[in-house]
């Protein structure tokens, strides 16, 4: 098994945001220590600070019951904060004192199930909201975002004769329509199949970008989140475990949960001697200042790793999945370690393969003994 040179984490060019954000400006949304509960001794999120600017597409991630939501709908101001507070646009709208209603905060909101009025044409849901609005200006309105969002020949359909993905168009165009301040967005593409779903993200990420519009996206999936936000927040129990550019947070997370959560992870036990990580799979740069003999725990991805067949070799391919343009791997290491490997879809070996594996990390992920206190927060340093 050999290893390749592995830049510090400090060595994050390259990683930066898909948008250039880092010009100060002030933010149009900020949390500051914000804490919610439904059942007073357990809140549902705790201590989140975080602040988006304008033209931001900022994304929530975590597992069901994180939290996400919950932060969503205290920024909407449909749930009271228990402590901190929330801004929008400089004013103070939540806090433990006092909330300003959901109507007077401009903002805009798509749901999962999109909230359409059956009853309503395409038109009337997009105008909706527009009544103080002389009918020319309404018109005008509903047109421009009918042309936005490509729902032109549509207008007069009733929301059963739209197929999912139309109905998506008008809950973004309703929302839109007002200029929100901040428009939220709630598993916006979960009723959505897979083609359909990436298509929409495209589309509407286009359109955000156009129209400068900071969002806040709530997600359970990563690859959605890597594909719409300039930067992700992490959650995890109701607490925000990371906070950075997609392209970070998957390289360099820090924490196990992170690491695990965005994407496949393996954890590889190695130990601390003369200044270098020592591991099964090789030895790796000592990135975390590890005290000599200390125990640590390597981070590797299945695209850190390469296999090639050699009769000799100690580590046996077990399982194979076929995922279209890759094939992932599942190798047993000579300890009975399980790990994995990314190869092209052309690169076929069968169940029972002696192969060689080769770790070319670019980034080097330590983690320290402890962070990982069981096998359950441990979920790929496993044996057979």
């Amino acid at each position: 098994m050999t290893t390749e040179s592995h830049p510090t984490p400090a060595d994050t060019n390259g990683l930066d945001s898909q948008a250039d954000l880092s010009a100060p400006a002030a933010p149009i949304l900020e949390l500051r220590s914000v804490s919610c509960a439904y059942d007073p001794h357990r809140p549902a999120i705790r201590d989140i600070s975080f602040s988006a600017r304008e033209g931001e597409i900022l994304c929530l991630l975590g597992p069901s019951g994180c939290g996400k939501t919950t932060v969503l709908r205290a920024i909407a101001g449909f749930e009271p904060v228990r402590s901190g507070e929330i801004f929008l646009s400089g004013r103070r709208v939540s806090s433990s004192s006092d909330t300003i209603p959901t109507e007077e905060r401009h903002v805009g909101m798509v749901f999962q199930e999109y909230a359409l009025f059956p009853h309503l044409r395409v038109v009337g849901n997009i105008a909706f909201g527009l009544g103080h609005l002389s009918r020319s200006d309404r018109e005008n309105r509903v047109q421009e975002m009918l042309r936005l969002t490509g729902l032109e020949g549509f207008e007069r359909r009733y929301p059963h004769e739209l197929s999912g993905g139309q109905q998506q168009r008008v809950a973004l165009a309703r929302a839109l329509v007002q200029n929100p301040v901040v428009l939220l967005l709630d598993e916006p593409f979960s009723n959505l199949d897979p083609d359909m779903a990436g298509r929409m993200r495209q589309e509407l990420h286009t359109l955000l970008r156009r129209m400068k519009t900071t969002t806040i996206l709530v997600t359970h999936d990563h690859d959605e989140a890597f594909a719409m936000a300039d930067r992700i927040a992490v959650l995890n129990h109701g607490v925000l475990e990371q906070m950075d550019s997609p392209e970070i947070i998957y390289h360099l997370p820090s924490t196990p949960f992170v690491a695990d959560f965005v994407g496949q992870a393996d954890f590889i036990t190695g130990h601390v001697r003369e200044g270098m990580v020592h591991t099964e799979l090789g030895v790796f740069p000592n990135t975390l200042a590890a005290e000599k003999e200390a125990p640590v725990v390597v981070m590797i991805r299945p695209d850190d790793i390469h296999l090639l067949p050699n009769k000799s070799a100690g580590p046996r391919i077990v399982a194979r999945q076929f995922r279209g343009s890759e094939n992932l791997y599942t190798v047993r290491l000579g300890s009975g370690q399980i790990v994995h490997s990314s190869e092209s879809s052309t690169s076929v070996y069968q169940e029972g393969t002696a192969v060689e594996l080769r770790v070319s990390a670019t980034h080097t992920v330590l983690f320290r003994a402890d962070q990982f206190p069981d096998s359950a927060q441990h979920p790929h340093a496993l044996t057979d």
